[in-house]
């Protein structure tokens, strides 16, 4: 989503986790996992490293406030993001069938406990403008449907949120194929 916020013009390379990987990410990653981004000799394979480096190599438009104080809450918000909503996601990802409505019910029940916070006037995630926590966000959201996640009815704030963001030209270029298939209404 960095990418088509940004405009910049790539190549993906969607990688099956379950199937082959490309021969030369090992060489590339030293976890010779995704995502891995290579921008001519150098190649970055920690998510937050390749989009706080895309957001500092095409400043234009910035993802991250310029000022050291806000870009830190910043980071901090996309931490919680990442420890509060991304593990149990990744949790779903390896649990058996019998340990992942607990993980759900967990998910959503947080998602809804932080609902205030998507309901602030603003347009998108604590701002007007789009930024790198709606980016961060973005992914987490679009999975809940596949994951069998249901937001209960006090989330609609986080909902009406999502659409926002799913409603964007950028987001919908920034899907992968497999990405496209995770939800029904796409």
């Amino acid at each position: 989503m960095v990418l088509a916020e940004k405009g910049i013009d790539v190549e993906v390379v969607e990688v099956d986790p379950e199937g082959q990987q490309p021969e030369d990410l090992p060489q590339l990653n030293p976890y010779a996992e995704t995502p891995t981004l290579v921008d001519r000799d150098l190649a970055l394979y920690d998510p937050r490293v390749i989009c706080e480096y895309l957001d500092e190599r095409f400043p234009h438009p910035p993802l991250m406030p310029i000022d050291p104080i806000s870009r830190a809450k910043s980071k901090l918000v996309i931490s919680r993001i990442e420890r509060d909503w991304y593990m149990p996601l990744h949790q779903l990802e390896r649990l058996d069938r019998r340990g992942r409505p607990a993980i759900r019910r967990q998910l959503a029940q947080s998602l809804a406990a932080g609902a205030d916070v998507f309901d602030t006037g603003m347009r998108y995630f604590l701002s007007d403008d789009i930024t790198m926590m709606d980016c961060v966000l973005a992914p987490i959201l679009w999975r809940l449907e596949y994951y069998g996640v249901e937001l209960p009815p006090e989330a609609g704030a986080v909902t009406a949120y999502a659409q926002r963001l799913f409603g964007r030209d950028a987001f919908i270029a920034s899907l992968t194929h497999t990405e496209q298939g995770m939800r029904s209404a796409s």
